[in-house]
């Protein structure tokens, strides 16, 4: 009995030094993997940005359509678009690193209106760009009021129409916009489309969230340039009459779809459940640059800046610096994107 007991406890002692081994040896297996796995492309160590379903990407980015990308970016049937030409990039990478701040950027897909866009986003950003033929040359969209704008502009709403066919909440957004807080917070009830205004005219904080009353002239100051829409009967006969009125021409847009949107809104109001978001959260950049009393009154309130009431590239990127929302500069590694070269 002595012997048998002298051999247990034997037995026992030597355990734990065996669990330690084991325990080192899982330890560099793990290392081993979290070091060459990576480079394989191995789906335990997925590489940042690139979704565990990217082997379903196309090997040729001429080939993906707006379903396929759709599918892709959606989150909780969801899509943010943006509609992008080339030399407007670092304003798309300023835009995301904003969306990024707000973890909404995975929804996001960058409706590329050229080739160089649509490689350029993909290789860095692979599945989040795509582009609907035809396919316009990169600097004719660079000009607003050129026709070369209002082709860019003008394909808007049928991409738009197009999503809802599908099934998926939209939101678009400019470029020349940039996020402090979280929007979709701001989409309160379960309306139609939901929209702001573009009037400078300051508004009182429990303003109507109807469509404005047009001015004599019977016209609205909506902005086409932030939307969000649900895949509902109301939204698409929305889209459907934008379409519509931009197909009709008119000398009176000069080259902008806006004036489009506004009389579709005002001929379907009877029709769709419409919903003007607030104008501290949402403001036109007229009032936002513009009026310092009024951003003060209304201090943390404002969920996204846009960038309008002012023309030119440059003086678009100089009032953002000057107001400290050009966040490419020192932050480009919080975008998707990174830094651009």
């Amino acid at each position: 009995m002595a012997q048998h007991k002298s051999f247990s406890s034997s037995s026992v002692s030597n355990r734990p030094i065996s669990l330690l081994n084991g325990l080192l040896l899982l330890v560099s297996l793990l290392l081993l993997l979290g070091v060459f796995l990576p480079w394989a492309g191995s789906p335990l160590f997925p590489f940042p940005n690139v979704s565990s379903s990217s082997s379903s990407l196309p090997s040729n980015w001429r080939d993906y359509s707006l379903s396929q990308a759709a599918e892709f970016v959606a989150k909780d049937g969801t899509v943010i678009i943006c509609a992008v030409s080339y030399p407007f990039l670092p304003f798309l990478n300023n835009w995301l690193i904003s969306v990024s701040r707000q973890n909404h950027q995975d929804k996001v897909l960058v409706l590329a209106e050229d080739y160089a866009t649509l490689y350029k986003v993909n290789k860095k950003w692979p599945g989040h760009a795509v582009l609907i033929p035809p396919a316009l040359d990169s600097q004719t969209a660079h000009k607003f009021g050129s026709p070369g704008f209002f082709n860019f502009t003008s394909r808007r709403p049928q991409h738009l129409l197009q999503l809802l066919e599908l099934g998926y909440n939209v939101m678009y957004n400019d470029v020349d916009m940039v996020w402090l807080q979280d929007p979709f917070q701001y989409l309160e009830g379960s309306h139609d489309a939901y929209f702001t205004d573009d009037r400078t005219t300051i508004k009182p904080l429990n303003h109507s969230h109807a469509l404005p009353t047009p001015d004599r002239n019977g016209v609205t100051y909506i902005c086409s340039c932030m939307i969000f829409l649900r895949p509902t009967n109301g939204a698409k006969l929305l889209m459907k009459q934008w379409i519509k009125e931009l197909q009709s021409g008119s000398k009176a847009y000069e080259g902008n779809d806006q004036p489009a949107f506004n009389w579709a809104l005002n001929k379907t109001a009877h029709q769709v459940d419409l919903y003007l978001l607030s104008q501290a959260a949402f403001p036109t950049g007229g009032l936002y640059f513009k009026n310092e009393t009024w951003v003060e009154e209304t201090k943390g309130k404002h969920v996204i800046v846009h960038n309008n009431y002012i023309i030119g590239y440059e003086n678009k990127m100089k009032r953002f610096q000057d107001f400290g929302l050009w966040l490419v500069d020192d932050h480009a590694l919080e975008s998707p994107l990174g830094k651009l070269d």
